[in-house]
């Protein structure tokens, strides 16, 4: 087996992050090797044929703004491996009950003219940011460090900062305005009456100008294969179905960065972590999970609104009151009646993902942390509201409780798939609250102080075997760590640049 051999860094997990800190040290001229538990690469980005044959059903993510706006996948060569990005006409659509929908368009204009009385209003808050919105990632996608675009975080923050909620009330008179952006805020999964779910509400309707929502060209997997293929192009190694569970699993290595979350690292890592550093990942904080249903149709999904049918994202869950009384019963243990549902439909876009003439479609809705209720009734009944008939053109159907999502990926505490809470307290100072938050603290910046021959020479003393002796050299790269969740590479990119700042 390759554990034999030695490396400069081993990986272990295989998700979008762990790939990408694979990618960046591979770059660098590092040898690594990528450790993989499930016999399949990808983690929160693998396609699998969940219900019949032919169907191909994306087992996690599904829609990737991110994917496609990351700055470290733009300068990857991912389409010479096979990645190819979808473009539905419209990002997002929201039916109302009067049987019309907001449709988010990449032009702010045509999705201001939807809104009435709030036309102007969208105007002036999504069209500086959709201008500006590669300077606005930048400040977004990395840990807390000095702006290096400060006026376009201070366009950006006041509002951030805010509620959703207050946000909408605050600029917009209208429903049908107050509802297409709370419904973009609720992929914040938090109550939207907390400080800064505004942030996530702004975000995703920049990126939805900017870039599109777009989906991957025969299913999700396609991201990890791609970064895998060029991964090895790089001479970069993976393995998988080995399941690392103790230090003493890994190769000979001068460095280990987990693509895990706080509760797996503390239960591998052990007591070669400072006592300090292990309190703080047992208190780390995660959040609600999720409920999910992939869906083999015998036709697209009949909306009452039919502009429904040019986006590939769908939010349903009504008004603005509607989708926030559903987002806080989560957090107070209780199964929303009527839960905002994200609804994705590939095959009007890409109809590889299906035999010909039938369709795909995934769906799901925020339920309290290890929930093991099945929520497809509820969900149903959501999508019924807005497209009537909608049962009657299931053919089959998957489902995943919280807690089997949690089973499934074991990253998904309780069924959490951001790898833990995103509020103010939590977003940049996961896993703990360090200038150097990918390494433990006994490793970090205050430790590191000099020149970056010590820092090399410190990394080279971990001599080969005894990284399971020590803190040196281990560093978490997951969405447990800036910026969190999302298929974007970034926390895997920042944390490889951390290991090679200290001489890897």
């Amino acid at each position: 087996m390759a554990a034999k051999q030695s490396y400069d860094a081993v990986i272990i997990g295989s998700g979008p992050n762990g790939l990408a800190a694979a990618i960046t040290l591979a770059t660098a001229g590092r040898r690594v090797l990528v450790i993989e538990g499930s016999e399949t690469i990808g983690g929160g980005t693998r396609s699998a044929a969940l219900t019949l044959p032919g169907f191909v059903h994306d087992v996690c993510s599904a829609i990737h703004p991110l994917g496609v706006a990351s700055p470290f996948f733009r300068d990857l060569p991912l389409a010479k491996h096979g990645l190819a990005w979808v473009f539905p006409p419209a990002a997002i659509a929201h039916p109302l009950d009067d049987g019309t929908a907001v449709l988010v368009e990449r032009s702010v204009e045509a999705t201001a003219a939807q809104l009435g009385p709030d036309a102007a209003a969208y105007r002036r808050l999504m069209g500086p940011l959709a201008a500006d919105w590669r300077n606005v990632l930048a400040e977004m996608l990395g840990p807390l460090r000095f702006p290096r675009h400060p006026l376009s975080l201070l366009r950006f923050g006041p509002p951030a900062l805010l509620p959703a909620a207050s946000l909408a009330r605050l600029l917009f008179r209208g429903e049908r305005a107050r509802a297409v952006f709370a419904g973009m805020a609720a992929h914040a999964i938090m109550p939207l009456e907390w400080p800064a779910t505004a942030a996530f509400g702004l975000v995703l309707g920049m990126l939805a100008h900017a870039v599109g929502w777009p989906m991957a060209r025969g299913g999700s997997q396609r991201i990890a294969d791609s970064l895998a293929a060029h991964l090895r192009s790089l001479g970069g190694e993976i393995v998988t179905g080995q399941w690392v569970g103790r230090m003493d699993d890994l190769p000979p290595a001068t460095a280990a960065l987990f693509d895990v979350t706080p509760r797996q690292l503390e239960s591998i890592a052990g007591d070669r972590l400072p006592p300090s550093y292990r309190r703080k990942l047992r208190g780390y904080r995660y959040g609600p999970g999720v409920f999910k249903v992939d869906y083999a149709l015998d036709g697209p999904a009949p909306w009452r609104a039919a502009e429904c049918l040019r986006a590939g994202t769908v939010h349903l869950g009504g008004t603005l009151d509607e989708i926030a009384a559903s987002e806080r019963a989560i957090w107070r243990g209780d199964h929303a009646e009527r839960p905002y549902v994200l609804f994705v439909q590939q095959t009007p876009f890409d109809p590889t993902r299906a035999p010909a003439g039938k369709h795909t479609a995934w769906a799901y809705c925020h339920v309290p942390h290890g929930s093991t209720v099945d929520m497809t009734g509820a969900i149903e009944a959501q999508i019924e509201r807005f497209a009537p008939g909608f049962r009657d053109r299931i053919l089959a159907r998957s489902t995943r409780t919280a807690a089997e999502m949690a089973a499934y990926n074991p990253n998904y505490i309780g069924g959490d798939i951001n790898g833990g809470v995103q509020d103010l307290r939590q977003l940049f100072t996961r896993p703990v609250a360090s200038l150097s938050p990918y390494t433990p603290p006994d490793f970090g910046e205050a430790s590191m102080s000099g020149s970056t021959e010590r820092s090399r020479r410190r990394l080279a003393e971990v001599s080969a075997g005894s990284l399971s002796r020590a803190a040196s050299g281990i560093f978490l790269c997951s969405s447990s760590t800036p910026p969190g969740g999302g298929v974007h590479g970034m926390c895997g990119y920042w944390a490889a640049q951390a290991a090679l700042r200290r001489g890897l």
